[in-house]
C-alpha cells in the first residue's frame, strides 16, 4: 500500500485537484464453469466477453474507485476481497472502493466461504472457482494501479437523465381476480402477464459524466432492470445492457464507458420479451437510445467539492423455510439434495457467518453537490431506489443495486407483506425497509 500512496501523491501535486484513472480487464469466464450459482446451465460458448470496469476519481481527499463486473453476483469474503485489493492499489480506504455486480446470469455468483463449504463435502466448482475469481481480483488491481500512471484532469462533473421506453416492468402483477403474482420474470409469453401494465418502475436511467472543460472522459450510466434477455442456455453474455454499453463506447471511444444496474430485485423486461434470441438486440437498442438520450440532456457543473458518506446496514438473516442455521446444515450435507440446493445452502451459511461476526454491509454515497451516486446491497426492489430520489428533490440520485450481493432479494415492505421473503433466493427476514431508510438518510442527508 505504501508504494500505492507514493504514486497518488505525486500525481495529485503535479496536476492539480482532480483527476481520473480509468481501467478495464476481460474476467470472462472459462468453458464448464459455473452460471448463476450452479441454478443454470455451466458455460458452454462464450457469446461475448465479460469485463470489469472502473474509474478513479483522484483529489483532495482519499481516493474513490467505483468498479462494476459483468458477473450474476459478487458476495462476503470474495466482495471484501474485491474492495480490499483495490482499495490498496488505488491508495485508499475499502468502503470508498464502490464494487456493483451487473447480474447477468450468463455469468458467475462469486462466494468464497460458500464454495469452500461445498468443496469440503465433495462438490468443488459447484458455485465457483475461487481461484479463477482471485485472478480476477489481482488483474483487476494491477490494471487500476497501472491506470494511476496516466491519470487525467477533471474540471466538471455532468448529471444527465432521459426515460428508457418498453424495457422495463415490475415482476408484481394483479391479476383479474385481484390477486396478486410475482410471476412476471425476465421473459414471459403469458398474454395475462404481459398485457398489464409496468406496475411500479423507474423509468428513468441516469449518467453521471466527469470533463475536462469541454473534452468529456467518462460516463457513468444506471438504470432499474434485470439485465437478462434470456439466458441459462449455457452460453455466457453481458446481454442487452453490455451490447448497450459496448455500442456506446464505439460511438464514442474517447469517452469510457461503465454502466451499473439499478435496483432491480422486482423489475424486468417480462412485460417486453418473450425469451426469443432476436429480442435480444431490441432491447440492447432501446438501451443504448437511452443512454445516448441521457448523454444529450447531461448538463455540466464545475467539479468544486465531493463528500464521500458511508452507513453501516445490519440485516437479520433467514431463519424460515428451510435457511436456518441448522436447516442449512442438514441440506448442505444430504447426498441426495440437489446440488443447488446445497448451493443455497452454503450460500446461506456463508452469510450467516458475516453476519455472526458483526461485519456490516456499508452503504457508501458520493454528493457531488448537483448530483449524487449512491449503492444498495443484493436485489433491492426499486422502491428503494425511487425512496432514495425522494430524499433528494435537490439533486438526481443516480442509484447502483447489486453491491454486497450475500442477503440476495430484499423486499419491500409490502412485498415482504405480500411473501416475497420466500422466494429461495431470499436470504433476509421482512423488516428491512425501515433499515435501508435509516442508512439512505445518514448518507443522503448527513444525519
Amino acid at each position: 500500500m505504501i508504494s500505492s500512496l507514493l504514486l497518488l501523491s505525486s500525481v495529485m501535486l503535479t496536476a492539480g485537484p482532480w483527476q481520473i484513472a480509468t481501467f478495464e480487464t476481460e474476467i470472462t469466464i472459462p468453458i464448464g464453469h459455473a452460471c448463476m450459482g450452479g441454478g443454470v446451465l455451466p458455460a458452454e460458448e462464450i457469446v461475448d466477453p465479460l469485463y470489469a470496469l472502473g474509474v478513479v476519481l483522484l483529489g483532495p481527499e482519499a481516493p474513490i474507485v467505483w468498479v462494476t463486473v459483468d458477473w450474476c453476483e459478487v458476495r462476503n469474503d470474495a466482495y471484501d476481497h474485491w474492495r480490499q485489493a483495490l482499495a490498496e492499489a488505488a491508495g485508499t480506504t475499502p468502503e470508498r472502493v464502490l464494487h456493483t455486480s451487473v447480474h447477468q446470469h450468463d455469468a458467475p455468483v462469486v462466494d468464497y466461504g460458500a464454495q469452500d463449504l461445498l468443496d469440503a463435502v465433495g462438490l468443488p466448482g459447484a458455485i465457483c472457482d475461487n481461484a479463477f475469481a482471485r485472478e480476477c481480483v489481482e488483474k483487476t488491481a494491477a490494471a487500476l494501479k497501472e491506470a494511476l500512471k496516466s491519470p487525467k484532469t477533471v474540471t466538471h462533473y455532468g448529471i444527465g437523465q432521459a426515460k428508457v421506453r418498453q424495457v422495463t416492468s415490475n415482476r408484481r402483477v394483479v391479476q383479474d381476480d385481484g390477486t396478486v403474482t410475482y410471476s412476471r420474470g425476465s421473459a414471459t409469453v403469458n398474454p395475462a402477464l404481459s398485457e398489464k401494465n409496468e406496475g411500479i418502475i423507474d423509468p428513468w436511467l441516469k449518467t453521471l459524466s466527469f470533463w475536462d472543460g469541454d473534452t468529456a472522459l467518462a460516463a457513468l450510466s444506471a438504470y432499474s432492470v434485470h439485465p437478462m434477455s434470456y439466458y441459462g442456455k449455457g452460453g455466457v453474455s453481458a446481454d442487452f445492457v453490455g451490447l448497450a454499453r459496448a455500442k456506446r463506447q464505439a460511438e464514442e471511444p474517447g469517452i469510457f464507458q461503465m454502466y451499473f444496474t439499478g435496483c432491480s430485485g422486482d423489475t424486468t423486461a417480462g412485460k417486453f420479451n418473450t425469451g426469443a434470441a432476436e429480442n435480444r438486440p431490441v432491447l440492447a437498442e432501446r438501451m443504448y437510445e437511452g443512454m445516448k438520450a441521457a448523454w444529450e440532456n447531461t448538463r455540466r457543473y464545475p467539479l468544486e467539492k465531493v463528500i464521500f458518506r458511508n452507513a453501516p446496514l445490519y440485516l437479520e438473516p433467514k431463519n424460515s423455510d428451510g435457511y436456518s442455521e441448522e436447516e442449512a446444515l442438514a441440506t448442505l450435507a444430504n447426498e441426495d439434495a440437489k446440488i443447488f440446493h446445497r448451493n443455497l445452502a452454503a450460500m446461506a451459511l456463508s452469510w450467516r457467518k458475516r453476519v455472526a461476526e458483526g461485519r456490516a454491509i456499508d452503504v457508501p454515497a458520493v454528493d457531488f453537490g448537483q448530483a449524487r451516486f449512491v449503492i444498495l446491497p443484493g436485489e433491492s426492489f426499486v422502491g428503494y431506489q425511487i425512496l432514495a430520489q425522494g430524499m433528494s428533490p435537490q439533486a438526481p440520485v443516480v442509484v447502483a443495486g447489486f453491491g454486497e450481493c450475500a442477503p440476495g432479494y430484499i423486499p419491500t415492505a409490502t412485498s415482504s407483506a405480500e411473501g416475497y421473503n420466500k422466494d429461495t433466493w431470499c436470504w433476509v427476514e421482512p423488516g428491512a425497509e425501515p433499515l435501508i431508510t435509516d442508512a439512505l438518510a445518514i448518507v443522503l442527508d448527513g444525519r
